[in-house]
């Protein structure tokens, strides 16, 4: 069963006040949009993107200078850290926080996701939206869709094979699975090629062909066939590991809605199937402001950089409604979220020792 949300509480001790049916979300919105934190930052951006273009280049740089030895390896730990920035940034574009149109914003995740990652924008953006939609919802959300892993026991029931393996033992097995992640997010992207309208089909599609070509070529180049093969292996196993790492606290282990909660309004929805991770900058560095998950599901096209400084408006907001807000440690965000993970296979490691 998801864990219980740790409820902040109401400062000073006073009772809750909750706003009028329907309007629990205006308040909240008017205040944090008179502080201006719904503005954009382009230059901000404009900085933040021009320095991980330099970086990445200047990694590539390295890999050329030093390929033909397996000290290249090394090189595949910033690349990965670097991969995780870009794909902030595709993300970001995506919730339209990084420029004033639609246009631009489209333009820089194109570049992000499928020219740089090999990562097709049109399927993530579809995908993340509706999760942003239906948060932790079953049948709704893509991200709590059966897969490899499963988040229901519900889910679990029916398993067989080794996918029930999997599920037994889910909460040991998810971060070395997220070694795969990296490669299953470009066969994922590819697939979804034939979804695609013609147009946005002939552009990604020459794209992610680009991103492929470019950086096949670019080992070939600059390695041996055995170092660029593992170089591309290790790239790719580190680059999942980091964006997995990224996106587990936020909502594992939390609150999963069913049909019959479809009355909640758009800040209970978000709020109480989201979790925030409490750090410093290092933290909101390597997460990419995704620690901040309550104020990004509540205004997913707040930009990134402003997430802190919304943080305490709407965790004080939310106390004096009465509506439970999570917050925990980096370690202990994923203690509670692989919890979770292991009780949705408890019946399952309970049968198979019955047998």
């Amino acid at each position: 069963m998801p864990l219980s949300p740790v409820p902040v509480p109401v400062p000073g001790g006073g009772p809750a006040v909750r706003p009028a049916a329907g309007s629990e979300f205006a308040p909240l919105l008017r205040l944090v949009r008179d502080s201006g934190l719904l503005r954009r930052r382009g230059g901000r951006y404009a900085v933040e993107i021009g320095v991980n273009a330099l970086a990445l280049a200047g990694v590539w740089a390295a890999v050329v200078a030093v390929g033909g030895s397996w000290w290249a390896l090394w090189l595949a730990v910033p690349m990965a850290l670097l991969g995780g920035r870009t794909a902030f940034i595709g993300h970001d574009a995506g919730h339209q926080q990084i420029a004033g149109g639609r246009r631009v914003n489209r333009l820089l995740g194109l570049i992000h996701g499928d020219l740089l990652l090999g990562m097709g924008y049109g399927w993530w953006n579809d995908k993340h939206n509706r999760h942003h939609a239906h948060p932790n919802h079953v049948g709704k959300d893509p991200d709590v869709e059966v897969g490899a892993l499963v988040w229901t026991r519900a889910q679990a029931v029916d398993r067989a094979g080794f996918a029930r393996f999997l599920t037994k033992y889910q909460a040991w097995l998810f971060f070395p699975m997220l070694l795969l992640e990296g490669l299953a997010l470009k066969v994922a992207s590819v697939r979804d090629l034939a979804r695609r309208p013609a147009g946005e089909r002939r552009v990604e599609g020459a794209l992610l062909a680009a991103h492929a070509v470019g950086y096949v070529a670019l080992l070939a180049w600059a390695m041996p066939p055995g170092i660029a093969v593992a170089f591309a292996v290790l790239h790719h196993a580190l680059f999942g590991l980091h964006l997995g790492a990224s996106f587990a606290p936020n909502h594992k282990g939390m609150d999963m809605p069913g049909d019959g909660d479809e009355h909640r309004g758009h800040l209970r929805r978000q709020v109480l199937t989201s979790r925030n991770v409490r750090g410093g900058r290092v933290t909101d560095w390597f997460l990419g402001g995704l620690n901040y998950q309550v104020e990004h599901h509540l205004f997913p096209s707040m930009p990134r950089h402003r997430l802190r400084r919304a943080q305490p408006l709407v965790r004080a907001y939310c106390a004096r409604i009465g509506v439970p807000y999570t917050e925990a440690g980096l370690l202990d965000s994923y203690r509670q979220a692989m919890r979770h993970m292991h009780a949705v296979g408890a019946d399952l490691r309970r049968t198979d020792r019955r047998r």
